[in-house]
């Protein structure tokens, strides 16, 4: 874990700063968007099929949460399976790998809740 005083020696070192930054942002790209940390909260406890985790999902259309569950699934976050039965049922659920993030995850969590407290009392 980076602490703040590590965070201040990059400031003079610019080129181990760009290093210790790729990480970041392969993060946030893989998790950028308003919907991927939702999905993958909602799969925490169980697989699930589409509409359960829309319903699970206030505010997403169909459109934007099959697009999300394809970008999970490509970058090996989420699994889809899909069963031989008529008609065809399709489960979704969190790898092992997506589980690293349960950290993060919380921590952000934690992260919100004071800035919230620190920018609306609340």
């Amino acid at each position: 874990m980076i602490k703040n005083d590590e965070i201040k020696e990059f400031a003079h070192r610019p080129q181990e700063c760009m290093a210790a930054l790729l990480p970041v942002r392969d993060a946030l790209e893989v998790l950028n968007g308003r919907w991927k940390l939702p999905i993958l909260i909602t799969l925490s406890d169980r697989p699930k099929r589409f509409k359960e985790i829309s319903k699970d999902i206030n505010g997403i259309t169909d459109k934007m949460l099959s697009k999300e569950l394809k970008d999970l699934e490509i970058n090996k976050l989420v699994t889809r399976t899909v069963y031989d039965t008529f008609p065809p049922t399709v489960e979704y659920a969190r790898t092992e790998h997506s589980q690293s993030l349960t950290n993060v995850i919380m921590a952000l969590k934690d992260w919100g809740t004071l800035h919230r407290k620190e920018i609306i009392g609340k």
